[in-house]
C-alpha cells in the first residue's frame, strides 16, 4: 500500500513536471503569427539584400518562411520606432546598423521618435563592412601620409566627401580630423554614387567609406585605395595597409545586424539569435554576403550588445568634438 501511495506521489509529481515543462515551452515559443525582418533600405541595395539573405536562412530552422517588410527613412530609425512601437512577442525583429543605433541618435539637434540604441536591444551581428580611404586616381596624394602632410599645410583646404551630414563616412573623416589635429572641409552629398562621381573627377580630395562602394573603381583603376579602417587584412585588398599604421587610434568597421523590441522576453531573443548563427554557419549564405561586399561575422547577443556599447561612446566623443549636427 505504501508503496504505491508513493508510485502515485511521484506519478503525479512527474506529470506536473512535465506540464510546467510544457508551459515554460509555450511562454518561449515564438508567437503563431508570420514572421518579419523589417528593413530600413531601400529594396534592391546591399543592405536589404544582406536582410534577405539572412530571413531566407533562418526559415527552416523557424520553421516558417520569414518575411521581408521594407519602411525606410532617417538611417533605419523610421524602422527602429516601428519595431518598437510594435508588441514585443517575438514576431519581428529589424536589421539594425552602426549608423543607426551608435551615431545618428547622438547627433547634435537630431529631432528623432525614439533613440534605437536605448529602445530596441541588439540580437545578434552577421556581417562587417569594412571602411577604407580612397582618393582619384590622378590625385596627388600616394599615401594616408600625403593626405595629414596637405592638410597641416593648408589648413582647411582639403575636402573630404561623404553621402550626407552626420553619416558613418562623415563621421569617420571627423574622427581623422580629431586623431591627427588637422582642419578638412566636409563635402556633404545625396548618396555615395555622386560622391564618387566627383571624387574620380577630382572635384574632391578624398573619401573614407565602405569599400564596397568603390572597390569596383579601385580594380578598374579610376580610385586608388590608400588604406583600410579595419584592424584585419582586407581578404578583397589584402595589400592595402591600415589607416592606423599612420594615424594611431583610426579603428572604423561598420556592422550590419538584427534588433529587437527592448520589452521583447530574452528566451524569444534567444530563438532568433541561435537561427541566425546557425544561418551563419552555411557556407552558401556566407559566400552571398561577401559577394555583396560584406565579411560573414557572426556575434551572439552578448558579444553584440558589447560591440555597440563600445562604438556608442566612441562616435559620441567623435560628433562632440566636430560638433556634428544632424543637418
Amino acid at each position: 500500500m505504501f508503496k504505491n501511495i508513493q508510485r502515485q506521489k511521484l506519478l503525479a509529481a512527474s506529470a506536473l513536471s512535465l506540464l510546467a515543462a510544457g508551459a515554460a515551452s509555450a511562454q518561449t515559443a515564438l508567437p503563431d503569427r508570420p514572421l518579419r525582418i523589417i528593413s530600413g533600405f531601400a529594396p534592391g541595395g546591399s543592405s536589404d539584400t544582406l536582410t534577405r539573405v539572412i530571413a531566407d536562412a533562418v526559415s527552416p530552422t523557424l520553421g516558417q518562411r520569414v518575411v521581408v517588410e521594407n519602411r525606410t527613412g532617417v538611417n533605419g530609425v523610421v524602422t527602429a520606432a516601428y519595431v518598437a512601437q510594435s508588441p514585443p512577442d517575438g514576431s519581428m525583429i529589424y536589421q539594425c546598423s552602426m549608423s543607426t543605433l551608435a551615431i545618428t541618435p547622438q547627433l547634435q539637434g537630431a529631432t528623432l521618435p525614439l533613440d534605437p540604441g536605448t529602445e530596441t536591444v541588439p540580437v545578434a551581428n552577421v556581417a562587417l563592412s569594412s571602411y577604407g580611404l580612397f582618393v582619384g586616381a590622378n590625385a596627388e596624394y600616394q599615401s594616408v601620409a600625403d593626405i595629414l602632410t596637405a592638410a597641416r599645410a593648408r589648413p582647411g583646404v582639403l575636402t573630404f566627401a561623404s553621402p550626407g551630414a552626420g553619416s558613418a563616412q562623415h563621421l569617420s573623416g571627423e574622427l581623422m580630423k580629431s586623431l591627427a589635429h588637422v582642419d578638412m572641409t566636409h563635402v556633404p552629398y545625396r548618396g555615395t554614387a555622386p560622391a564618387v562621381l566627383d571624387l574620380m573627377a577630382g572635384r574632391i580630395d578624398f573619401m573614407i567609406g565602405n569599400l564596397g562602394d568603390a572597390a569596383r573603381q579601385v580594380q578598374s583603376g579610376d580610385l586608388r585605395l590608400l588604406g583600410i579602417g579595419d584592424p584585419t587584412p582586407s581578404p578583397v585588398f589584402p595589400n592595402a595597409p591600415r589607416i592606423a599604421e599612420t594615424l594611431p587610434g583610426f579603428d572604423v568597421t561598420g556592422w550590419f545586424g538584427m534588433c529587437g523590441h527592448k520589452d521583447m522576453p530574452d528566451a524569444l531573443r534567444q530563438i532568433w539569435a541561435n537561427a541566425i548563427g546557425r544561418a551563419m554557419q552555411n557556407a552558401t549564405v556566407r559566400q552571398r554576403l561577401e559577394d555583396l561586399g560584406f565579411t560573414p561575422h557572426f556575434e551572439n547577443t552578448a558579444d553584440f550588445t558589447r560591440r555597440l556599447e563600445a562604438d556608442r561612446r566612441t562616435w559620441r566623443e567623435v560628433i562632440r568634438a566636430g560638433n556634428v549636427t544632424a543637418n
